[in-house]
């Protein structure tokens, strides 16, 4: 790295080809002038992408949406339940992550945390980051050095940023689109995903994303998640995202069956979601059995239990675990 006459961090980019375009803090750049910049120095560059921290009013949760043209986005993302959330990337410093939610867990604000870590960052100008404390608080920071389009927006409850992105539309929709939401909080932030590609995205294209939610309550273990999902290498990650999201939900659904679940439905759901069939199998057995109806359950179970003895093993743990009734399992032969 070098100086700029007016002391902002500057790239120094080697082997530049004729009408290459070298990357300068605040540089405004359009779309030819985009297609020409210095792929090397692209291709070393760390996580440039764009995110959002959101926060659901109703339960608490707290949770990060990231993607990016860069491999492996995942670790950009970070959560503890009932404390906060942090996005960190551009030229990416990890430890925003697990420092930051320190901060926020010994009663610093996201301000005070976000500033405290600045502060020590030699490289503060390169990064992007945004913190969501557990009460909706927000901080950003997008450094003057960070590649432009960049830039955030913040409100109670939810921040919105990126990097190296097609245009200011992009984080603005992001925001936008998760204020306006209805669902869980893993759905309004793969919502403002869909909305920050759809408005430009990172001008580079797409290649990983990932989906990162924790519980509201602070008594929870801190790794405990009710998702934890990554795309680090796809032509269409948003895509693979919702689809991964689609079984871990499906998943996740059984911890709520009871008396008033639909077992036709949750079959149905658990199909659709991509879910394989001894799993869709189980799904039916453990709607049964909250309706305590083991002879449904049983006969759910027995199709797979027949097609190879191994089963019976697995489903003997399944009545240890408490996933189904005890009864079901004499009644499967």
């Amino acid at each position: 790295m070098a100086a700029t006459g007016d002391r902002r961090p500057a790239l120094v980019l080697r082997g530049c080809r004729r009408g290459e375009v070298a990357l300068e803090p605040g540089a405004c750049l359009g779309p030819e002038q985009r297609e020409r910049l210095h792929e090397p120095s692209l291709a070393r560059l760390g996580s440039v992408t764009y995110s959002i921290v959101g926060r659901d009013e109703a339960n608490g949760e707290l949770g990060v949406a990231v993607q990016s043209r860069a491999f492996g986005v995942g670790f950009c993302a970070w959560a503890l339940p009932g404390v906060g959330a942090v996005a960190t990337q551009s030229f990416t410093e990890r430890s925003y992550g697990p420092r930051g939610l320190d901060l926020l867990a010994a009663g610093e604000s996201p301000a005070d945390a976000l500033a405290q870590l600045l502060e020590a960052d030699e490289q503060r100008d390169f990064r992007q980051v945004a913190f969501l404390a557990a009460d909706g608080r927000t901080a950003a920071h997008t450094g003057a050095a960070c590649i432009p389009d960049c830039g955030h927006t913040g409100r109670p409850g939810v921040s919105a940023q990126g990097n190296m992105l097609a245009s200011p539309a992009v984080w603005h929709a992001a925001a936008d689109t998760f204020a306006a939401a209805e669902g869980t909080l893993a759905e309004r932030l793969l919502a403002a995903l869909d909305a920050a590609e759809e408005a430009g995205g990172d001008f580079r294209g797409r290649e990983s994303a990932a989906l990162l939610v924790v519980s509201g309550d602070r008594e929870e273990e801190p790794w405990q998640r009710a998702f934890d999902l990554r795309v680090d290498n796809h032509a269409e990650p948003l895509h693979e995202l919702r689809r991964l999201h689609r079984i871990a939900a499906a998943y996740r659904r059984r911890r709520g069956f009871d008396a008033q679940t639909s077992l036709e439905e949750e079959v149905e759901l658990a199909r659709a979601a991509g879910l394989p069939e001894d799993q869709v199998a189980l799904t039916a057995a453990i709607a049964a059995g909250a309706h305590g109806d083991v002879d449904e359950a049983a006969a759910r179970l027995r199709p797979v239990a027949e097609s190879d003895p191994r089963w019976r093993e697995a489903m003997e743990r399944y009545v240890r675990l408490g996933f189904v009734p005890a009864a079901v399992l004499d009644r499967l032969s």
